[in-house]
């Protein structure tokens, strides 16, 4: 008997939730359960990020640091990147300093122009909505009045691993709490970085020290974004196939607090047992190599 030749199976989120429903030993008829449903899966979607990393939601990132002066340096980042929405883009080019904030200071440098979007690199925590910038082609100064977005920034959920990056070399930096960060007696002070602190409000934050002491340091980082969420009946979900039934029996289980109370004990250690399988699996392979301690030797 011949295979099919295909591994693209999968499942969208009409075709979870109807899963889901039988499961409960229901049917999916009513729009109304369509969107009980999408609300359970993204409701469960940020459950997923209370219990522990998931690897297909960790991203690389680049952060291009920024000292306006011999005394004066950007220090503190948003996690992620702010995209600038603009009424025209024609005296813009690709490197171009813009100006803008509360402060008037310079905040970033635009990297991706195109009919309808800017994207900074270098953004701060100056940045207001319908901010106003100015920048210059061949000469012409222009002023764009423009309204940004953070979404992709509060899309944030931690970040891993960081290091600076200056001439191609990479040093790693240390993370530092809260309580150690307010500590430093003097944040202003000029230098290459190696400690950080991520401030981990709605809109999270990098903070960096010692500050940068040149404009082409880079800040390199992995970030964990959030699930992409369930938004209409013909979206994929935003996970790997492995994943597949745990969302389905997690959606079940949900489902079932609502629709089959009955149901709840057997669901529920479904779901439980999926979950599990799945994070176990959803693990980085490394070599394990233990090393004892000198306090752990005796002579005798």
């Amino acid at each position: 008997m011949a295979t099919s030749g295909s591994s693209d199976f999968n499942l969208n989120m009409a075709e979870i939730t109807e899963e889901a429903f039988e499961r409960c030993g229901l049917e999916l008829r009513t729009g109304y359960d369509s969107l009980t449903a999408r609300r359970s899966l993204n409701i469960l979607f940020a459950d997923w990020a209370n219990r522990g990393l998931n690897l297909w939601t960790v991203e690389e990132l680049t952060q291009t640091l920024a000292q306006l002066s011999s005394t004066s340096s950007i220090s503190t980042y948003p996690i992620g990147t702010i995209t600038l929405t603009v009424a025209a883009t024609s005296s813009f080019s690709v490197g171009e300093t813009i100006t803008g904030g509360t402060s008037g200071s310079t905040a970033g440098v635009i990297t991706k122009p195109s009919s309808t979007t800017l994207t900074v690199t270098v953004p701060t925590e100056d940045f207001t909505p319908t901010e106003t910038i100015t920048g210059s082609s061949s000469g012409a100064t222009t002023t764009v009045t423009t309204n940004f977005s953070l979404v992709d920034v509060q899309s944030t959920v931690d970040v891993l691993e960081v290091v600076v990056r200056r001439s191609g070399s990479d040093i790693g930096l240390t993370r530092i709490g809260r309580s150690d960060y307010i500590g430093i007696p003097d944040k202003t002070t000029q230098g290459k970085a190696s400690q950080f602190y991520i401030d981990r409000q709605i809109t999270p934050t990098i903070s960096i020290w010692s500050t940068p002491e040149n404009s082409t340091d880079q800040l390199v980082y992995y970030r964990v974004r959030r699930i992409q969420d369930a938004d209409v009946a013909t979206n994929d979900a935003d996970i790997p196939f492995r994943f597949l039934p745990c969302l389905t029996a997690g959606l079940a289980y949900y489902l079932s607090v609502k629709k089959a109370p009955d149901r709840i004990g057997m669901l529920k250690d479904i779901y439980e047992e999926e979950f599990q399988r799945a994070a176990s699996e959803d693990g980085e392979r490394t070599a394990l190599r233990l090393v004892p301690t000198y306090s752990s030797l005796s002579v005798s």
